[in-house]
């Protein structure tokens, strides 16, 4: 009797845990995972045409240096990016030779003046002559005219030692402006004439973009807007003006020379690889710019993956939509068909499927597609 009592009992309490054990074994199902992705909405209004060009970042003012006088290099006094200040020794030749002459030029110059003393001497003692009939024209003009050939010889002379001074000079080659060395062409020991140039110094403080542009592009060139970026930093883009542009073509080229600084002064590194966007506004306003990596196929069709939004949540679901392709410009396509506002996949889209729900970007993180 009682081992019944305890077989029921036992019974009544499993059926009172059993929906609380089944409860607490049952397993939730995950919410759906959002693929997250970059989109970019199409705009055809302001469209605009970007073209870029690559150069280099070269200084405004870059001067070649040079002797004044020919001789053998006698010492080196600095390096490529080395800055210098006006005045500086660059390099100095051998001025043995140089100082001979001067030495010689010195003693022609004192000769000179002691032949320009003993005629000034001859010609007084004349004119103390001359009251008492004794020395007649003819002396007294040859000894004025001894008087002023003596002294043009003299000052001849002065002037030749001059000319040796400053050749005894011109054997230190000074910077003519301040600035940084970016090249330098000799070496100790070598032999120049004069005005060769050997030493290239560049003002830093007036960087400019230099680039080189074709001819069928000079037209539109002149009236674009313009911006550029370096190497080193290409998410850093900043404004340039068009400063010069050269009148004439090159000749193996047969392009054509620009220079752009900024429009606010900044420093830039010499030489520094430069990519310059030359943005021109077109009137047709039927095409739209989307990066290249938006576009994909569907039956062999150019077709892109556009995002439907569920209302004002930051999410949607992606449909693969055909377009037309207008043209191919860099990495963006010119596509067509699309309503304005529509917002396209640009990347992953490899990894897209018909009804995909995807998690949108922050508001700020849309680009326009223009």
């Amino acid at each position: 009797m009682n081992t019944t009592r305890v077989i029921v009992k036992l019974t009544v309490v499993i059926g009172a845990l059993a929906p609380l054990l089944c409860a607490c074994s049952s397993k939730v199902p995950p919410a759906e995972a959002l693929r997250p992705v970059r989109v970019a909405e199409v705009r055809y209004d302001n469209v605009a045409d970007a073209t870029r060009y690559f150069g280099s970042v070269q200084s405004q003012y870059e001067v070649e240096q040079a002797f004044r006088v020919a001789g053998k290099v006698a010492e080196r006094k600095v390096d490529v990016g080395q800055s210098v200040h006006e005045g500086d020794v660059l390099a100095v030749l051998d001025d043995e030779d140089y100082r001979l002459s001067e030495e010689a030029a010195a003693q022609q110059l004192e000769a000179a003046t002691a032949r320009a003393r003993q005629a000034e001497s001859d010609w007084k003692r004349l004119q103390n002559l001359k009251s008492d009939g004794s020395v007649s024209e003819s002396d007294n003009e040859h000894a004025e005219s001894e008087l002023r050939t003596s002294r043009a010889a003299a000052t001849s002379e002065a002037r030749k030692l001059d000319l040796a001074r400053n050749q005894v000079k011109y054997t230190l080659l000074r910077a003519s402006i301040s600035g940084v060395v970016t090249s330098v062409r000799f070496e100790v020991g070598q032999v120049f004439a004069a005005g060769q140039p050997v030493v290239a110094i560049a003002n830093e403080g007036k960087p400019e973009i230099v680039v080189d542009v074709p001819e069928d592009d000079l037209a539109s060139f002149k009236t674009s807007r313009y911006g550029a970026t370096l190497a080193s930093a290409s998410d850093d883009e900043f404004e340039v003006a068009l400063r010069e542009l050269s009148a004439q073509a090159a000749a193996q080229t047969r392009t054509y020379r620009a220079r752009l600084m900024p429009t606010t002064p900044r420093p830039l590194p010499l030489g520094a690889t430069a990519t310059l966007l030359v943005k021109r506004a077109q009137v047709d306003s039927s095409e739209a710019v989307v990066p290249a990596s938006a576009l994909t196929q569907n039956a062999g069709r150019p077709a892109v993956w556009v995002v439907h939004r569920d209302g004002v949540a930051p999410n949607g679901t992606v449909e693969l939509i055909q377009a037309d392709v207008r043209g191919y410009k860099s990495d963006d396509v010119l596509i067509s068909g699309l309503p304005a506002g529509t917002l396209v996949v640009t990347a992953g889209v490899q990894k897209m499927a018909p009804g995909l729900r995807v998690a949108l970007p922050q508001t700020n993180e849309v680009a326009d597609i223009r």
